[in-house]
């Protein structure tokens, strides 16, 4: 289905659009911002498909001819613009495919919807060619422009469009969606929630991907043993890591949120309110022998991994200096360190 009701989270954004579809008081232009597979996509299938709507009542309707080809892929005035360059949206690309075509009015009694993806990747030529449709629009076009960084966004396309924030969704909501939609187990929803961070397409492909239950594995059996492991089998572990296609970013956040766990059950002896409860007697083990210090060590040694990576230094040079200090701040025996 893909009714407003169906959009998960961002209450602002839903009864901003469904005001504008009651009023009659559409926007030209629409910036949609947020980041990966928050679901701007969905948001934008929604709101074309309403415009579209032929029906009276709550749009869109999903049942009238004009919901259906919307809902097949195969709706003549809803244009959602390709590129064939990955990272780029060229000058040829907006001209072609939207400039060239606005003067041609809707095929159907609707207006004229143009989806712009990844927006963030026009290059400045090509948001000049669409500025000049911005300027003088014909009465029934609406462009949405799909973004997760607005600010790479010329500051005049931004003032003639309705910029719309996407905000993360509640663990609780993620959580619920799971389990409703997905009919995954309650323990497994609570996890890729809390990994997802309110990223709705995020928490599901996690639900999803062997991968991730691979990488969680994997990362769980380093935690629960790495005090009492010599060098070599660090350097072993760090090699596994590689092996698996998630971005290393979700084996780092697996492993923070493991030490964030043992630090709450160190100060409170509470296990509700833990991601990895399954886990607790391995939890408990860590907490016993990490000092609060050690711990909080461990997580900020966590959040310079990524800078580090993301900085391109050397993987495995990073990733076994941050073993190391893992090991040294879980009561394990210091077996060298390599310098950076």
């Amino acid at each position: 289905m893909a009714g407003f009701q169906d959009i998960i989270g961002q209450e602002q954004i839903k009864e901003h659009l469904r005001n504008a579809l009651s009023s009659g008081k559409v926007s030209h232009a629409y910036i949609i911002n947020g980041e990966k597979s928050s679901g701007k996509e969905f948001i934008a299938k929604v709101f074309s498909m309403a415009l579209q709507c032929e029906k009276d009542g709550e749009k869109p309707c999903q049942e009238c001819a004009s919901c259906k080809k919307a809902l097949s892929g195969n709706h003549p005035d809803i244009i959602h613009v390709t590129h064939e360059k990955p990272n780029t949206i060229s000058v040829d690309d907006i001209r072609t495919q939207v400039n060239a075509t606005v003067a041609i009015k809707p095929y159907g009694a609707g207006r004229k919807v143009y989806i712009v993806g990844e927006a963030e990747k026009m290059n400045v030529a090509a948001q000049n060619a669409l500025l000049k449709t911005l300027e003088e629009p014909p009465e029934y076009v609406v462009i949405l422009l799909l973004t997760s960084n607005v600010s790479a966004l010329l500051p005049t396309i931004v003032s003639r469009s309705v910029v719309l924030n996407m905000k993360p969704v509640s663990d609780d909501a993620v959580k619920d969606y799971l389990c409703r939609q997905l009919q995954i187990p309650d323990y497994q929803a609570e996890v890729c929630a809390a990994f997802a961070r309110g990223n709705i397409g995020k928490a599901k492909t996690l639900a999803s991907s062997e991968d991730f239950e691979k990488i969680k594995a994997e990362a769980l059996s380093l935690l629960k043993y790495i005090q009492d492991m010599d060098f070599a089998e660090i350097v072993a572990a760090v090699k596994k890591i590689t092996e698996y296609k998630l971005e290393i970013n979700d084996y780092l956040d697996i492993c923070a949120i493991w030490y964030r766990d043992a630090l709450l059950f160190k100060a409170t002896n509470d296990v509700n309110h833990l991601i990895f409860r399954e886990e607790l007697q391995a939890l408990r083990r860590t907490a016993q022998r990490s000092s609060y210090e050690g711990i909080e060590n461990i997580i900020a040694a966590l959040d310079t991994a990524k800078k580090r990576l993301d900085s391109n230094v050397n993987f495995e040079l990073v990733m076994e200096l941050l073993m190391l200090t893992i090991q040294e701040n879980s009561g394990g025996e210091k077996c060298g360190r390599p310098n950076l």
